[in-house]
């Protein structure tokens, strides 16, 4: 198959267009940084370098292909970011119409089934609505749990203060993927030729806030190592302290508030994955501990 892979070589682009170089299909991958080009091409890919921004460009770069996995990069600098992804989504639907994709893998989120009060998920719940309006394509939302790799923004704050904190935490649930289980979703996507419109929930791993910490407080040698729950006052003046954007800091906020809560779980404890990602926490706390001990 033809398949056009956006996100770069990110923690997703990268193993997903590996994966399906290795097995055989004809992989496109997106880029804006013309630097990329080489890698990408390094790995048996075809590196179409442009913006998102730019529709004849995607249209262009889709013409042809049979399936597209389409992600909205996270670009903080956004003021709006609701307005943000639903620009880049309506981008990528007058592409696919304009091109004749027929297949859609959409990287959407877990809470995206919620209309407020998400933060930065929001985005992804109005990009799936645009993406449900396209006639006679089949669109699959993998809606993705909490990112393994969010998890090395606590690094430091776990040097300094010996524990990790935010407005969420303690016994709260975190649902858990590795970006490479999403790679590997997206590629069954893509080869079972999906049909219609259908969401599917993508989690390598369930556990609470502390039984996370305690598991990569084991494999960095502190195995007392807790997860404070902050007020969301708490959390607010700790990123203005660290002087992120205000638009910013409301987003996580909102989020962290949102995952507290339980809402942003809601709808995937009603319809959960057969079957999980095979990458465990004890197996990304190993990866997590040698970039701790080398910062």
């Amino acid at each position: 198959m033809k398949v056009v892979v956006t996100g770069s070589l990110g923690n997703i682009g990268k193993p997903l267009a590996t994966e399906l170089v290795q097995k055989g299909h004809q992989v496109t991958v997106i880029s804006s940084n013309p630097e990329k080009q080489k890698d990408i091409e390094a790995l048996g890919a075809i590196a179409a370098i442009g913006s998102l921004e730019n529709v004849d460009f995607l249209v262009q770069t889709f013409t042809g292909a049979d399936a597209v996995f389409a992600m909205i990069p996270p670009r903080f600098t956004e003021l709006d970011h609701v307005a943000y992804c639903s620009r880049i989504g309506n981008n990528y639907a007058m592409a696919i119409q304009q091109s004749g994709i027929k297949q859609v893998v959409h990287l959407s989120s877990y809470g995206a089934h919620l209309e407020k009060g998400t933060g930065f998920i929001l985005g992804a719940h109005y990009a799936e609505r645009i993406l449900n309006e396209l006639p006679n394509v089949s669109v699959t939302h993998l809606r993705a749990g909490f990112f393994y790799t969010n998890l090395y923004r606590f690094i430091d704050m776990i040097k300094g203060a010996g524990f990790l904190a935010a407005n969420y935490g303690g016994d709260d649930k975190l649902i858990l993927v590795h970006p490479t289980d999403i790679a590997a979703a997206v590629v069954e996507e893509i080869e079972a030729r999906a049909t219609g419109k259908k969401i599917r929930y993508v989690v390598s791993d369930e556990h609470t806030a502390n039984e996370v910490a305690g598991i990569i407080g084991i494999a960095i040698g502190k195995p007392d190592l807790k997860w404070i729950t902050l007020t969301n006052e708490q959390m607010l003046e700790g990123m203005e302290k660290q002087g992120m954007p205000s638009h910013v800091i409301e987003k996580f906020v909102e989020m962290g508030a949102s995952a507290h809560s339980g809402a942003l779980r809601e709808d995937y404890e009603r319809h959960k994955p057969v079957v999980m990602g095979k990458i465990k926490t004890e197996d990304f706390a190993k990866g997590f501990a040698e970039v701790f001990k080398k910062g």
